[in-house]
Parts: C-alpha cells; structure tokens; sequence
C-alpha cells in the first residue's frame, strides 16, 4: 500500500512539474516570438513608420494586455458598483490609452530581453525578465494568467513600478476627490486625442 502511494505522489508531482514546465516554455516561446515580431517591424533606429506599421506594431505590443483584469485592479472596489454598460466604457477607454501610449517611445522596444526567470503556478505565472539598451539595464516583470486557454498578461512591473498599482494609484485618487464620472470623463478625452 505505502509503495503504491508512493508510485501515486511520484507521477503527479512529476506532471506537475512537466505541466509548469511545458507552461513556462509555451510563455517564453509566446513573448519571444512577439519580441522578435516587434523588432522586425521596427527596423533600424531612426525609421520612419506608416499609419499601417504603427497599427501592426500597437496590435503586436498589446494583444498579449488582458485589459478587463488590469482594469478591474485599477478601479478596485469601485468595478463592482458599475453597470456593465459604464464597465464596457470603462475597459475600451482604459485599453485605447494603454495601446496609445505604447507606442511613445519605440526605441524601448529595441531592447535585448534575457528571461531571468519563469514562475508558473496553476493558470498564473510571473516573468522576470531584463531588457538591455544603450548600457542601460532595466528590470521588466510580468504577472500573467491563463485565460481561455492563452496566457495574459494581467500587470507590468518596470524598474520596480508596477502599470496595474500606478493607474490604481491616479485612478482611485480622482475617484476620491472628484468621484468616477469625472474620471470617465478625463478618460473620454484623453482616448479621444489617441
């Protein structure tokens, strides 16, 4: 009986091993191809870009973003309070001025990335990852998830600051002083100027 149990252990702690390790593999190959996809778009430093290209190159840079749980950390409690209608509104915006502002500084982008290091647990991973330019080292990490069957990427922490806590930070700062229509309201404007 002991050594049946035993045989039992062994094999599922070995498919779980061999699941977060085929996990991380399918994330790293996911983020380098994408890497890479930028890079060819992006060309040598100094090109001029197309409407078209920067298009291509805002899709490639944030498809992997799942907006609606980025969204729902920035907002937190106050998601809850809001009509699905209001939500909807609220995730397109925020989405439309995260793929907007992608797109400030392409050079970033050029960045030699080493993976540090690939986390998977159940359907959520963290990515320590390091991009090098010009010198300069940045730490680049990555919360990301399994949703419908393809991982996101749920937060960004660069150089120790994380995309998810800061929009929590400015948002719930506005929500308290002026309350969340004023909010959706800066947001109205600033995804119309995208």
């Amino acid at each position: 009986m002991k050594i049946i149990l035993i045989l039992i252990l062994s094999v599922f702690s070995f498919s779980s091993t061999g699941f977060a390790q085929s996990s991380s593999d399918e994330i790293r190959e996911m983020l380098e191809s994408r890497d890479n996809e930028i890079k060819e778009l992006l060309g040598p430093s100094g090109t001029d870009y197309t409407q078209e290209q920067r298009d291509q190159l805002k899709d490639i840079i944030n498809d992997v973003i799942h907006y609606k749980t980025m969204a729902q950390f920035a907002l937190g409690s106050t998601y809850d309070e809001l009509s699905e209608e209001t939500r909807d509104e609220f995730i397109s915006l925020f989405s439309t001025i995260i793929r907007d502002n992608s797109l400030n500084r392409l050079d970033i982008y050029r960045a030699d990335v080493v993976y540090n290091n690939i986390e998977v647990k159940g359907d959520s991973a963290f990515v320590e990852t390091s991009a090098q330019l010009d010198n300069v080292r940045t730490p680049v990490d990555y919360k990301m998830e399994l949703i419908d069957g393809t991982w996101m990427i749920t937060d960004m922490t660069i150089d120790d600051v994380s995309t998810a806590e800061s929009y929590n930070r400015q948002f719930q700062s506005i929500i308290r002083q002026r309350g969340f229509d004023a909010l959706l309201e800066s947001l109205r404007r600033r995804a119309a100027r995208a």
